[in-house]
């Protein structure tokens, strides 16, 4: 269930919301596709400040972008697909292969920098997943 802000939005602007299962037959005809990864919105302070620049990024490209919802029951595959860490997210897709990512939320000249520069990359595979600093196992003390 998305928070009733992100809701409104995709009722408002008529985002369509895609699954793991159909995301490949949505992407592949779309120039370029713009993901939203909202994650919980009762836990992720930042989900309701980037579903909030979703429109606006939108309208900024002037529809150059197709902004698509990930349902909420297929984050977790779409975040294993594409190997990101954090929650928002935004994944921008050309034909639907990986370009690249936009993790939380950003200063809108970061956006409007950053996202050219994502969409005028060659596809690739996403990164190898990373883990947060602080995560893991600890490294062990090589010094005596």
């Amino acid at each position: 269930m998305f928070s009733p802000l992100l809701q409104s939005i995709i009722e408002r602007e008529g985002y369509p919301v895609v699954d793991h299962d159909d995301l490949d037959a949505v992407t592949v005809e779309l120039p370029f596709a713009m993901l939203f990864v909202a994650g919980d919105a009762l836990r992720v302070a930042e989900s309701n400040d980037v579903a909030v620049v979703v429109p606006e990024l939108d309208k900024a490209f002037a529809g150059a972008i197709t902004p698509l919802i990930v349902s909420r029951d297929s984050e977790r595959d779409i975040q294993r697909r594409y190997r990101f860490n954090a929650f928002p997210v935004l994944i921008f897709l050309r034909y639907g292969e990986y370009l690249g990512v936009i993790p939380r939320v950003q200063d809108w000249n970061d956006y409007i920098r950053d996202i050219p520069e994502i969409l005028s990359r060659e596809p690739s595979e996403p990164p190898a997943f990373q883990f947060p600093d602080g995560c893991g196992a600890p490294q062990p003390n090589l010094q005596h």
